[in-house]
């Protein structure tokens, strides 16, 4: 057993699982706007309506998703059968077969290999593309107590270790912070910002819905829960309530960019 080859399964495994988690976000915007289309069908006649539109932008992202899940879990069983130990095992399993099918699942295997490649390759492209883009990045380790969370600058993408240099130019005022600090940090430490100039393109979190979002005046990032979104209230922010940001009792209702609200990652501590 390589134990490279485990690390790889591994990550690959954390990107299924990011996936599968983005295509529950897009499911449940998609079932939204097909409710809102039932009940009134009449809106897409309005003018500045963008419902059919932003159907379209959902659909497409579904269909990118699906594709991609198929596309590393077939990897995923690839990399399993390299791991596996050869020997009797597998020649009785070979003897079990009937004819060429074997032959057959190999060739499929293949073809499935190579469209994942052009998957993966396109979903390295789009994280090369983030080159000096504002990002979410944690830059604690998994085995540490919380996470923290902050807007980092993408300086460097390598698609062959799959890992980000990102530069954090405002480290906070701590004296072992005195200046801008790098790091470097696997895929699944960054989230990227939905663009701030397409607000139609970025997830609509409902009320109650748990996010991770930048807290007003500074570089870092906290759990919060939404309190209204954007297009409820016409605007281009959110109405969020930070945990642990207790005042007299109560929490403050802060205002957010809808470029600064991503989604809270599965296990967040804080």
């Amino acid at each position: 057993m390589s134990s490279p080859d485990v690390v790889s399964l591994l990550e690959n495994s954390k990107e299924l699982d990011r996936v599968r988690k983005e295509q529950e976000e897009i499911l449940s915007e998609i079932n939204k706007l097909h409710k809102k289309l039932q009940t009134t069908p009449e809106v897409v006649e309005k003018p500045g309506d963008t419902s059919l539109a932003r159907l379209k932008v959902l659909y497409t992202q579904a269909k990118d998703l699906s594709e991609s899940e198929a596309s590393i879990s077939n990897l995923m069983l690839s990399q399993i059968d390299g791991i596996l130990p050869t020997g009797p095992q597998g020649q009785t399993r070979r003897r079990i077969g009937k004819g060429n099918e074997p032959k057959r699942k190999r060739v499929k295997t293949e073809s499935d290999i190579s469209r994942l490649t052009a998957t993966m390759r396109h979903h390295l492209e789009a994280c090369a593309s983030l080159k000096g883009e504002q990002v979410a990045a944690r830059v604690t380790p998994r085995n540490a107590d919380k996470d923290e969370w902050f807007v980092v600058k993408v300086i460097h993408f390598d698609k062959e270790s799959k890992e980000f240099e990102v530069l954090d130019e405002e480290p906070g005022d701590d004296e072992e912070s005195s200046g801008q600090r790098q790091y470097k940090l696997p895929m699944g430490n960054i989230i990227a910002f939905p663009k701030s100039n397409d607000p139609s393109s970025a997830p609509d979190f409902p009320p109650g819905k748990h996010v991770l979002a930048v807290y007003p005046g500074t570089t870092a990032l906290y759990k919060a829960t939404v309190v209204q979104g954007p297009r409820r209230r016409k605007t281009e922010d959110y109405v969020l309530e930070f945990d642990d940001d207790e005042e007299d009792g109560s929490l403050p209702q802060r205002t957010v960019p809808f470029h600064k609200v991503v989604l809270l990652p599965e296990g967040h501590r804080q």
